[in-house]
């Protein structure tokens, strides 16, 4: 897709910077899966810094990258149960039409005492807001995903923590990954199975 092309660099650099973030969660080797893997810049890297077996899986194909990828419907997984370490949900579950069913998929799949790291944009404060809205709406057009009506399911620190609580994931680890003066805190959580 042309719009990788363009913000390859960038995403490159951010990639790197999300896998050493998580280094002390993933093993090295590992069966991994990324689900919701967009243009795989961000699982090439994972792949690389940890000489991991990689999957992933997104609705359509916007690979830039040589890798292996499942189209999935985005409500269900074509996995048996507890298949992989680890499971990277990036930026993911807010254009999810169920983010909730993901995760409860994200578990089913991910092994006992494995992990599943979630990277989200917060819905905080009012500046955030309108930026998220407009992002929603411009990856909507982009992609075409929901032919061009972007669902959006942006949450706050709280609430998807009360999610992760509600599923019966234990939260191990939170970072935030954004710039404090960025207006849309990204973050960074890692809850374990």
């Amino acid at each position: 897709m042309i719009y990788y092309k363009f913000v390859a660099s960038f995403k490159k650099k951010t990639a790197k910077k999300m896998a050493e973030d998580c280094s002390g969660f993933i093993k090295p080797k590992s069966k991994f899966l990324d689900l919701g893997c967009g243009s795989g810049i961000v699982s090439r890297e994972f792949k690389e810094k940890f000489d991991l077996d990689l999957i992933g899986v997104d609705i359509v194909d916007n690979l830039a990258v040589e890798m292996e990828l499942k189209l999935i419907d985005g409500k269900t997984l074509p996995f048996d149960d507890g298949s992989f370490d680890a499971v990277l949900i990036s930026y993911v579950l807010h254009h999810a039409d169920e983010p909730v069913r993901l995760l409860k998929e994200a578990k089913r799949v991910v092994k006992a005492g494995g992990k599943v790291i979630v990277f989200e944009d917060l819905y905080k404060g009012i500046l955030a807001k309108i930026i998220c809205k407009i992002h929603g709406s411009t990856y909507g057009f982009l992609f075409e995903h929901h032919g061009g009506k972007e669902r959006i399911n942006f949450k706050n620190q709280k609430q998807w923590e009360e999610i992760f609580r509600m599923l019966g994931f234990k939260l191990v680890y939170g970072l935030r990954v954004s710039a404090n003066i960025h207006p849309v805190e990204k973050r960074m959580f890692v809850l374990e199975k």
